[in-house]
């Protein structure tokens, strides 16, 4: 029986930016993986055809309730028919759903947790979502955010960017030995230094020139000539590019003072807790 290596992440803030270059890590080759090949390379916890398979009827037709009853038996499947460790990406915060638990802990072996200040978050989620700032705000802020739970994925249990970021930061604190929390900015100013974390905490190589080989087909300009190139499946649609920027700070541009307070006043604590907060707020 294999287990689970979770890469988790509230959604916008470089789950699929880690998983490229795991994946890159992993497959050591010459040239980049398209975007639609990371699936061979990691796994999605919310993939609707294990719910089906567990259930014995289509995830389509469960309740929030039943899907979260189902997770530790998916979970446990996972690992089941895992050949060693799996990379599996989730953007559930670590908490509970209808008072079932939405992990299971006993088929894990660890986990890689990506945050990225709450401001770029709200600007690359109008982007994505095709929301307004003042509705990604509102977004961001509502514990009760979920996906749509359809044919593809069943609904991710997300919450707000402060309750899914605190509740991992208290599994970190738990299992610090386990339990790896990366800043996307620190990603962006000193890639290969951070990475290689994760390279270490999956235990796929620390050799230095891998990494820095896959770092270099993991960055965002590659990953966005193979999306035009080749698609990707995991774009909203065929019209708004999955890799747009992926740059820092582009709040500073696109967010008002009376925008930006909102999300300090919603989220301080941990915004302070990790270095967000603008000077002045």
């Amino acid at each position: 029986m294999g287990s689970i290596i979770w890469l988790a992440s509230y959604p916008k803030s470089g789950n699929t930016w880690m998983r490229a270059f795991l994946a890159n890590l992993i497959a050591n080759r010459d040239k980049p993986l398209r975007p639609n090949d990371l699936r061979y390379y990691t796994d999605e916890e919310a993939r609707a055809d294990r719910f089906t398979e567990v259930a014995g009827r289509p995830n389509t037709e469960l309740s929030t309730a039943e899907l979260a009853a189902l997770r530790i038996r998916v979970h446990a499947q996972i690992a089941q028919r895992a050949q060693g460790t799996r990379l599996v990406k989730t953007h559930n915060f670590a908490g509970y759903c209808e008072g079932h638990y939405l992990f299971n802990w006993k088929t894990t072996a660890g986990a890689i947790y990506l945050l990225r200040n709450p401001l770029d978050v709200v600007v690359s989620m109008t982007h994505h979502y095709g929301l307004t700032i003042d509705e990604a705000i509102d977004r961001l802020g509502d514990d009760r955010v979920a996906s749509i739970n359809d044919a593809l994925y069943v609904s991710h249990v997300i919450g707000s960017w402060t309750t899914h970021v605190s509740s991992w930061a208290a599994v970190a604190d738990r299992s610090p030995d386990n339990v790896l929390m990366l800043r996307y900015e620190d990603l962006l100013r000193s890639p290969v230094e951070h990475f290689a974390k994760a390279a270490r905490l999956i235990g796929v190589a620390d050799d230095e020139a891998l990494i820095v080989r896959a770092v270099k087909h993991a960055e965002f300009r590659t990953l966005a000539a193979l999306e035009n190139s080749d698609g990707f499946v995991e774009a909203v649609d065929g019209k708004r590019r999955f890799f747009r920027i992926g740059s820092a700070d582009q709040w500073r541009d696109g967010l008002s003072r009376d925008q930006i307070a909102r999300i300090v006043h919603d989220h301080r604590e941990q915004m302070q807790r990790f270095g967000y907060i603008p000077p002045g707020y």
